[in-house]
C-alpha cells in the first residue's frame, strides 16, 4: 500500500449528535456540515442564479478530468449514478454496434444488463469478483472481432473495492479506435484520471461519491464529436443525454425539474474538495483511511479479499470470519449503536462485508471504529477472524 507523505486533516466539524452516524460505505457517505448547510436556502429552477451554478459546476468537472471544452462537454443527468450509466450507454454506443463489456463485481454486470434491456449487443469478459480485466485479453477479444465498437469498463468496481488497470485498458482500445465508457461512480474526484493520459470517450459519476456531494444527479463527461453523433439515440425522453445537453446549451437549463438542493450542495462539496487539494489531496485523505484500515482489521485477524496491489482508497472487501459466533447482523448492528455504518458485502461465492474510505472523514474516525470493531468481537465471543 502506497505511503503519502502529506496527508490532509479535517476540522472537527463531523460530531454526532442527534443519530448522526458516520457512513463507512461507497455512497450515499458522510458529508460535511457546510455541504449540509448548502441545502438550507431553496432555489428556482429556471433562475439565472442556479443557471449559473449548474454552468459553473459544469466547468469544473471538465477541468478536473483535465478535458478541453472544445472537445469534450459535460452533461448533469437527474437521478442516481445509474440514471447516467444508462443515458450513457443508450447514447454512446450504436443501436446496430456491439460493446465489450468488462466485468468483475455486481456494476460490471448491472451494465451489462442496462445493454440487454436496451437491446444492444453485447460480448462479455467476467473474471469474477476479484480479478481485474487482463489488457491482453482485452486486445485479443477486440482482434479477433472487429464489429466489436465500444469498451465499456468500470474503474473502481466497489463489489469488492478493486482499482482496475484502467491506463493500460485504455491504451489497448485507443489503439484499436474502439469508443471506451468508463464507469468512474467511485473514484471520479479521489483518483487522478486525466483524459490526455488516459484516453477515455466517456466518463461518468455521481454526486455522492468522492466529491462527497448528496445524491441527486449523475454526470457524464462525454466527447463532444461522439455525443454529436448521438441524435435520435437514446432510448428514454428522460435519459436523452444528447437531447438533455443540446438544451443545456440553448437555456443554460436543466430539461426537467433539477435537484436543486443537491445540485447547490454539491457547489460547495467543489470548494471544499480544492481547498483540499483536489483530487491529490483527496486521494491522500482517502489512502490514509485505507492504510489505518486495513492494517488495523489485520491486526485483528481479519482477511481482505484482494492482495495490496489491488486495493483501492475507495472500499475494502474483508472476508467474515468463520467463528461460529460471528453473525454480520449483529456485528452491523454493534457497530451502527456506535454510530458506524458499514456495508454488506456483494460476492457470489464469499461471506464478507465491506468498509469505506470515502466522505467526510479521517484516519482519527477510522481509529474510532477500530476500538468499536474490537469491543463487537469480544461481545459477540469471537475469538478468532480467520475466514
Amino acid at each position: 500500500m502506497n505511503q503519502m507523505k502529506t496527508v490532509p486533516t479535517l476540522n472537527n466539524d463531523m460530531v454526532l449528535t442527534n443519530g448522526d452516524r458516520y457512513l463507512l460505505t461507497p455512497g450515499p457517505l458522510t458529508t460535511s456540515i457546510r455541504t449540509r448547510q448548502a441545502m438550507l436556502r431553496d432555489w428556482g429552477s429556471w433562475d439565472c442564479d442556479f443557471n449559473t451554478i449548474t454552468h459553473d459546476i459544469r466547468r469544473q468537472l471538465l477541468d478536473m478530468a483535465d478535458a478541453d471544452d472544445t472537445e469534450y462537454v459535460c452533461v448533469p443527468m437527474q437521478g442516481s449514478g445509474t440514471f447516467s450509466v444508462e443515458a450513457a450507454l443508450s447514447s454512446a454506443t450504436a443501436r446496430s454496434g456491439k460493446t465489450l463489456m468488462l466485468m468483475n463485481g455486481a456494476y460490471g454486470k448491472r451494465a451489462a444488463t442496462i445493454m440487454q434491456y436496451l437491446g444492444r449487443e453485447i460480448v462479455t469478459i467476467d473474471m469474477g469478483d476479484y480479478l481485474p480485466p487482463s489488457p491482453e485479453e482485452v486486445a485479443s477479444t477486440l482482434d479477433a472481432d472487429l464489429d466489436i465498437t465500444s469498451v465499456f469498463v468500470v474503474h473502481c468496481e466497489t463489489s469488492s473495492g478493486i482499482l482496475n488497470p484502467l491506463r493500460q485498458i485504455a491504451e489497448v482500445v485507443k489503439s484499436r479506435q474502439r469508443v471506451l465508457i468508463v464507469d468512474a461512480m467511485s473514484s471520479f474526484g479521489a483518483v487522478p484520471l486525466s483524459v490526455k493520459e488516459i484516453p477515455c470517450d466517456v466518463i461518468v459519476s455521481s454526486a455522492n461519491k468522492c466529491i462527497e456531494g448528496v445524491p441527486g444527479f449523475g454526470f457524464v463527461i462525454i466527447r463532444r464529436e461522439l455525443l454529436d453523433t448521438a441524435r435520435g439515440a437514446s432510448h428514454s425522453l428522460s435519459l436523452d443525454l444528447h437531447e438533455q445537453w443540446q438544451y443545456m446549451e440553448r437555456t443554460g437549463q436543466w430539461r426537467f425539474t433539477p435537484p436543486t438542493h443537491t445540485v447547490v450542495a454539491f457547489y460547495e462539496a467543489l470548494l471544499q474538495h480544492r481547498e483540499e487539494g483536489g483530487v491529490a489531496g483527496r486521494q491522500a485523505r482517502y489512502t490514509r483511511n485505507r492504510d489505518v484500515l486495513v492494517s488495523g482489521m489485520r491486526a485483528l485477524g481479519f482477511k481482505t479479499l484482494l492482495e495490496d496491489k489491488w486495493l483501492s482508497p475507495i472500499i475494502t472487501t474483508f472476508l467474515s470470519p468463520k467463528h461460529p459466533n460471528f453473525a454480520f447482523k449483529a456485528f452491523y448492528d454493534a457497530l451502527k449503536q456506535c454510530g458506524f455504518i458499514i456495508y454488506p458485502g456483494k460476492l457470489t461465492e464469499a461471506e464478507s462485508f465491506r468498509i469505506g474510505c470515502i466522505g467526510h472523514i479521517d484516519d482519527s474516525v477510522i481509529h474510532q471504529l477500530l476500538d468499536h470493531v474490537e469491543e463487537s468481537l469480544t461481545t459477540m465471543g469471537v475469538n478468532s477472524c480467520e475466514p
